[in-house]
């Protein structure tokens, strides 16, 4: 039993710390446009402008999104078939914990304590972290309307690591990517 709770502990820290290094994606897009006909793309400089983030992150997810869509065949281009935006959110989110660390008054042993005769321990334990958003909208550049927008929902944890910073925006826009085009997801299923 004790080896059980031994294992126990390290192994629900590892799944709460691999949950949040994970990005949570969603996407969406008009059943109407044919995704076929799409093969180059430039940025949208009106709408990327808009984004609230400092001007060395905007060209981070930039560089990762030409990266990405350059590996899958597409082409920067003069007269672009889409064009690409994108938008960012992000929000502080305060966790508290409250634990008991056991002790306990009375007569007997009881294997659900840790400890022994006296007062137990409650510690409150309060961390922060930021959660970020980041959109990536495809619009069609003739019509100029909105043909599929991606969505990455994960932590980003402060990070003060340029390297480390650059791998997880490549990680957002990799795996927000990975829903493009719908109808290759669909086929993939």
């Amino acid at each position: 039993m004790k080896k059980i709770k031994i294992l126990a502990i390290p192994m629900m820290v590892l799944l709460f710390l691999s949950s949040c290094a994970s990005v949570r994606v969603l996407s969406d897009y008009d059943r109407e446009a044919n995704f076929n006909n799409y093969k180059s793309y430039a940025f949208y400089k009106t709408g990327i402008d808009k984004a609230q983030i400092s001007d060395l992150d905007k060209k981070r997810i930039l560089r990762a999104i030409d990266a990405e869509l350059s590996s899958r065949g597409f082409v920067k281009s003069e007269n672009p078939d889409i064009l690409i935006s994108i938008f960012t959110k992000e929000k502080e989110q305060v966790d508290i914990y409250n634990n008991y660390w056991g002790g306990a008054f009375g007569w007997g042993w009881n294997p659900w304590y840790w400890g022994g005769w006296g007062p137990g321990y409650y510690g409150n334990n309060v961390s922060t972290r930021t959660e970020g958003s980041l959109y990536i909208d495809l619009i069609d550049s003739k019509s100029k309307e909105l043909v599929w927008q991606g969505k990455g929902v994960g932590n980003l944890n402060n990070i003060s690591n340029i390297e480390k910073k650059e791998e997880r925006i490549r990680e957002f826009v990799s795996q927000i990517l990975e829903a493009y085009p719908p109808n290759a997801v669909a086929a993939n299923q």
